[in-house]
């Protein structure tokens, strides 16, 4: 299986669902307070999905998956299920939402700090948010992914947190994940090489302590072994000619749609 290179219609289906992912993200943040339910978010971001974007859910259903976004906090890395526990003041939580609109993909997530951030937990979310504009501003053809993910690496690394290994990255299109894997560490100079048309995620999972995780009982939740927290941010990209587009920038991003090389 190699990537799939999108066509020019392909590549505008790719445009809107990402936008609309990207939409969700800015339309739940005022919703994320303390004495909220991730079950509650789980909710509003269905019904808004659903019936006011007229698309689809791509995480309800996905392989079992029982609810229609993931929340992840504090030592959760991902992959966390919406439930009626509350959220307190200093949680952090990372919402991942993956739209389909007309058959495509947006996938893209992001961290929020409930009521006054946690000081740690704030810190692990900026250095993870710079590790992946880091990334993404090295995306165009003829680089290897080996490149970005050792770009990656380094620079949590250098402030002693750690990289998942686990999950990673993904293309994406008509299918939620597709060829290529997109590793969040690794060895400049190896790798896929990246091609314009090209569509694919990049999400890095960053932990406050060790990497090492585990999986809960109910075949989802991935926590860090440690307890420690974890970070992660999400966004799905475009290989252009000559450098990348973001497909699902939000108005907070300090980062621009476009760059190029």
């Amino acid at each position: 299986m190699s990537a799939v290179i999108k066509t020019p219609e392909e590549i505008e289906k790719m445009r809107v669902a990402g936008r609309l992912a990207a939409d969700v993200l800015e339309m739940i943040e005022p919703h994320v307070v303390p004495g909220v339910t991730t079950d509650e978010l789980n909710t509003i971001c269905h019904n808004y999905i659903v019936d006011v974007q007229k698309a689809i859910p791509a995480p309800l259903n996905y392989h079992g998956f029982p609810k229609s976004i993931c929340t992840s906090v504090n030592h959760v890395i991902c992959h966390g299920i919406p439930n009626d526990k509350a959220l307190k003041d200093g949680d952090s939580v990372n919402i991942d939402i993956t739209v389909i609109k007309d058959g495509y993909h947006g996938d893209t997530s992001k961290m929020f700090h409930v009521g006054t951030p946690n000081i740690q937990g704030k810190r692990l979310a900026e250095v993870t948010q710079e590790s992946l504009y880091l990334a993404i501003k090295m995306v165009k053809p003829g680089m290897r992914l080996g490149d970005i993910g050792e770009a990656i690496q380094k620079y949590a690394e250098g402030f002693n947190y750690s990289i998942v290994r686990e999950y990673c990255g993904h293309g994406i299109g008509s299918e939620f994940h597709e060829e290529p894997q997109v590793m969040h560490y690794g060895k400049a100079g190896t790798g896929e090489t990246l091609k314009a048309g090209m569509c694919l995620t990049i999400e890095p999972m960053v932990n406050a302590g060790k990497r090492q995780c585990k999986l809960l009982k109910d075949d989802w939740t991935v926590v860090t072994k440690d307890r420690s927290l974890s970070a992660q941010w999400e966004h799905t990209l475009l290989v252009t000619e000559n450098g990348v587009e973001i497909l699902t920038l939000r108005s907070d991003d300090t980062i621009d749609r476009i760059i190029e090389h």
